[in-house]
């Protein structure tokens, strides 16, 4: 069993309650357990901000799934959930990223870059996963996520709105 690092945003509709289906459609299937959940953050939009608020919440998990298998597993949820991509960056029902997998894995494919591509820049990932794992060291660079946090250059603003704690 691998542990992941997943980040769950919604910005359409019942926002709360899509990041609740999220959370029961992953652990079907028995594949995979979350073992902690951040508290909720409300973000601003990241790259297209002509759009709502996202709630974003992150996700400590173990797998039994490879990354490549976890993604498939990720885009099926998504699609139950309600997404439809309109544009790069637009509005989502439902997005989870893998933002790292494993302590040491790093990938690079078309379809797949692990630790996330763009996490170090991007405060609406680090600041829950800082909440869930912050000594999570990033396999690129070395530095632990409680660090990265410290070095984004994203301002964008992160709110914290609810703890949610340890999974049941």
């Amino acid at each position: 069993m691998k542990k992941a690092i997943l980040l769950c945003g919604s910005n359409i509709g019942e926002r709360e309650n899509q990041l609740l289906l999220s959370q029961t459609l992953l652990e079907l299937g028995g594949q995979l357990n979350i073992l902690k959940i951040s508290s909720l953050y409300e973000t601003a939009p990241w790259g297209d901000r002509e759009q709502s608020a996202f709630l974003n919440q992150a996700l400590l998990i173990e797998t039994s799934l490879s990354p490549m298998e976890l993604l498939h597993h990720l885009k099926d949820i998504e699609i139950k959930a309600g997404r439809v991509n309109t544009r790069k960056w637009g509005p989502r029902a439902l997005d989870i990223d893998i933002l790292y997998y494993g302590d040491d894995v790093i990938i690079e494919e078309n379809t797949l870059c692990i630790p996330h591509a763009e996490v170090q820049n991007r405060a609406f990932a680090l600041v829950p996963a800082a909440e869930i794992a912050p000594h999570w060291i990033d396999p690129r660079n070395g530095k632990t996520i409680a660090e990265l946090c410290v070095l984004c250059p994203d301002s964008l603003p992160v709110k914290k709105l609810a703890l949610t704690g340890d999974a049941i």
